[in-house]
C-alpha cells in the first residue's frame, strides 16, 4: 500500500491566527492519538504572506485519510479550525519515494 500526503493550503486573517492555532492544536493531539493510518502532520505559516498557511499530514494510505474525512467526527473536529479560513485548497498525493532520515534527526 502506498503512503499518502494530503496538503491544504490556507488563508487565515491575522484576527484569527489565535483561535486557528488554538484549533489546529485540538485536532493534531486528536487524530495523532488514535486516527487509524496517520503517521504526522504539520502547520506551516509562509515567510512572505502571514494569512498563508500550509497544514500537511502523512497517511498509511490516501483510502485511511479519506475514511476519517467521511466520518461525522471529522467534521465535528475541524469545524472549529475552517471557521478561521477564508480561502482553502486542498491536494492530496500518492507518496512515490523519499529520501532517508538521518540518524539522531528529530521526527
Amino acid at each position: 500500500m502506498t503512503r499518502a500526503r494530503v496538503v491544504f493550503l490556507v488563508r487565515v486573517p491575522d484576527e484569527r491566527t489565535e483561535d486557528f492555532l488554538l484549533a489546529y492544536e485540538a485536532v493534531r493531539h486528536l487524530v495523532a492519538d488514535g486516527v487509524p493510518g496517520h503517521l504526522v502532520d504539520q502547520v506551516c505559516r509562509s515567510s512572505t504572506d502571514p494569512e498563508q498557511w500550509l497544514i500537511t499530514s502523512e497517511w498509511s494510505s490516501l483510502a485511511d485519510f479519506e475514511a476519517w474525512e467521511r466520518s461525522p467526527e471529522h467534521r465535528e473536529l475541524v469545524r472549529p479550525m475552517r471557521e478561521c479560513f477564508t480561502d482553502a485548497r486542498s491536494l492530496r498525493f500518492h507518496i512515490h519515494a523519499q529520501t532517508p532520515v538521518p540518524a539522531g534527526t528529530p521526527g
